[in-house]
Parts: C-alpha cells; sequence; structure tokens
C-alpha cells in the first residue's frame, strides 16, 4: 500500500517569488520514486506560527502519513522550523535526525549545525530537511527506508515484526428505524419537535482535493477509521448542553472500509429545527476534528 506525503518548502524568498525552489520538487521526485504518493505541497515564508498552521494542516485536516519540510533548519534568526515542529508534534523520533546529521557529517564537517527535528502528530510523522537540495536529498535518502517501517507500525498494530497491519474489525450497520422508534419511546419524546440523522460515508474523492481544491490527487479506494470512544462521550455531552437537544445518538465504524461505506450516523432530537440543526453541525465537527482518525486509501 502507497503513503501519502505532503512536502512544505520554508523559504521568505520562495514564498515571495524571487527565488525558484528546487528543494522541494527534488523531495517530490525521491518520493515519487519511492511509490510514495506526494498528495500536497506549498511554499510558506519563515513565519512560526504560519509553519505550526501548515503542519497541523497537513496532519490533521489532510491526514497524510508522512510531512516533510525543507528549509529553516539553521542558525539564522528566522529559522524556526525545528521550534514550530516540537510545538505540533505529541511525540519526538530523536533517531531520525541522529541519522541525518550523521549522514551530513560524512559528507561536510558544517553537518553538526543542522538544528532539524522530526516527530508524530497523530497518525503523521513530520521530519525537517535542511533548505539546500542535496542536503535535503541526502537527508531524505538516508532515513526513507526506516521512515516507511516507522510508519508501517505508526499506522498498524506498533509490532516491529513482520509489518502485517492490524485494524478492528468494520461494524453492522444499524438500523436507522428502530433508531428513531428508540428515542420516540425515550422519557425525552415529548419535547421533541425534529429529528435530524446525519450519515457520513466514505467518498472517492480525496480529502485534498474537495476540502484544498488541490487537482492533482489520486482517487480513494477506502479508509482506515478509527475513534477514541472516551472523546465521543464528552463530545455527546457538549451537545447535549446546547439549547433545545434532548436526544443524541452516535454510531462510528472502525476498521478498513471501503468506498462507500458508512463512516458515522448520528441522530439529534430537539425543540426546533434551528436548535437542532445547530447541534447537529456542532456534534459532527467536534466528531470529525477531535474524535476520529481518518485515514485513505488510495488507489
Amino acid at each position: 500500500m502507497s503513503y501519502t506525503a505532503a512536502v512544505i518548502t520554508i523559504s521568505d524568498k520562495g514564498a515571495q517569488g524571487t527565488r525558484v525552489d528546487t528543494s522541494g520538487p527534488a523531495l517530490c521526485s525521491i518520493l515519487d520514486s519511492k511509490g510514495w504518493i506526494v498528495s500536497y505541497t506549498n511554499i510558506i515564508p519563515d513565519e512560526k506560527e504560519q509553519i505550526k498552521a501548515e503542519l497541523v494542516k497537513c496532519a490533521d485536516v489532510l491526514g497524510v502519513n508522512l510531512v516533510l519540510t525543507t528549509g529553516g533548519t539553521g542558525f539564522s534568526p528566522r529559522d524556526l522550523a525545528p521550534e514550530a515542529t516540537l510545538e505540533v508534534i505529541e511525540r519526538r523520533a530523536a533517531g531520525i535526525p541522529e541519522a541525518m546529521r550523521a549522514e551530513s557529517r560524512r559528507i561536510t564537517p558544517m553537518g553538526c549545525l543542522s538544528r532539524s527535528e522530526a516527530g508524530i502528530r497523530g497518525g503523521t510523522l513530520i521530519i525537517n530537511l535542511p533548505g539546500s537540495e542535496a542536503a535535503a536529498k541526502e537527508n531524505l535518502m538516508a532515513v526513507i527506508d526506516p521512515v516507511a517501517h516507522g510508519l508501517e507500525m505508526l499506522l498498524g498494530n506498533g509490532s516491529a515484526g513482520c509489518g502485517e497491519r492490524h485494524y478492528p474489525r468494520k461494524k453492522n450497520t444499524p438500523s436507522m428505524d428502530e433508531w428513531l422508534r428508540e428515542a420516540k419511546t425515550d422519557p425525552s419524546a415529548n419535547k421533541i419537535g425534529m429529528y435530524l440523522i446525519h450519515n457520513g460515508v466514505v467518498r472517492e474523492t480525496a480529502r485534498a482535493q474537495v476540502r484544498d481544491g488541490c487537482k492533482e490527487t489520486v482517487p480513494v479506494s477506502g479508509m482506515f477509521f478509527s475513534y477514541d470512544a472516551e472523546k465521543v462521550e464528552e463530545a455527546v455531552a457538549e451537545t447535549y448542553e446546547l439549547p433545545g437537544v434532548y436526544y443524541v445518538r452516535v454510531w462510528l465504524n472502525e476498521g478498513e472500509l471501503k468506498a462507500g461505506e458508512d463512516i458515522m450516523y448520528v441522530l439529534v432530537g430537539g425543540d426546533i429545527r434551528p436548535h437542532v440543526v445547530a447541534a447537529l453541525q456542532f456534534l459532527v465537527g467536534r466528531l470529525k476534528v477531535k474524535c476520529v482518525v481518518e485515514r485513505e486509501i488510495y488507489i
């Protein structure tokens, strides 16, 4: 199975259009030759908050498996890629920059000056690379194969053995007729004037194309889907606190899902239409942003 990647060039002059970016395309070429799918690229200035936002977007919104940054790893006061990375990752992967610096030291003593960092955010691995094309290529080639194995463990069962993936088995879809019958026998039913149901399904169009207009994306054949049950309960509790909401029920699938299969069902009952519509939008948004992990499988 192919992994997805994003390549972000961090350069003031590159973002201004006064310098041609060669490092980003060179990294994309290496990834492509190794069978990776580069689903997102961008050039941004050396602004810490903008770097952080871009990393979060790639991990949390686009859901790419690997994010490579190039540039911003030196000693200049505006070289803040490592600091931005450390503020968004959840776990460091210190061995990766150590290996890259060791490779650079074989070529030039200046390799020890790289401040690159690497770490994990959710199911995404983020790695800083130097800004020069030659150094970026050398560093990536030094770690790309171990990185693929690391992602195998990150997205699988955590085993370093044969690399076989183990995901929960997908669930049977509930009956919405039965859900509504049960909702109308609930003690809250006399307060409810409207029920709304949301049914999320796996689509063939990649997330990057739908949300960000990236046209150069391949179709999606399925998705690895999981969720945090405790966070789901918190989201449901928050929804009950909204005006006019008296009934909430959520079902989430899990495991390896195919295009067209159900991701979630959400049922909300409330007093009037504006309250129910607002509550449904609120809850689905919470579930998508804070409670679930979606990893697209590309054809």
